[in-house]
């Protein structure tokens, strides 16, 4: 774990930016299908009722947190 607080947030932050200009590539080229799973996975519950809409993504909160836990693993495994 690096003792320097500030080089940990500005390589957060490149790597940020670095996803958020990879999105705006691909949302360029027109492949907009990218992250139609997001949110349409099977344990994304989705209940309307007459006044009442609930949606729980359940499968996609999975995911994303397996996906999150690998790559931070990675990173504190071979960068720091």
């Amino acid at each position: 774990m690096p003792t320097d607080p500030g080089k940990l947030l500005v390589t957060l932050g490149i790597i940020i930016a670095a996803v958020g200009l990879l999105v705006i590539a691909v949302q360029k080229t027109g492949v907009s299908d990218l992250f139609g799973w997001f949110g349409n996975l099977p344990l994304d519950f989705r209940i309307k009722k007459d006044n009442v809409s609930l949606y729980f993504p359940l499968g996609t909160s999975i995911v994303l947190s397996i996906i999150l836990s690998l790559l931070l693993y990675f990173f504190n495994k071979f960068i720091m």
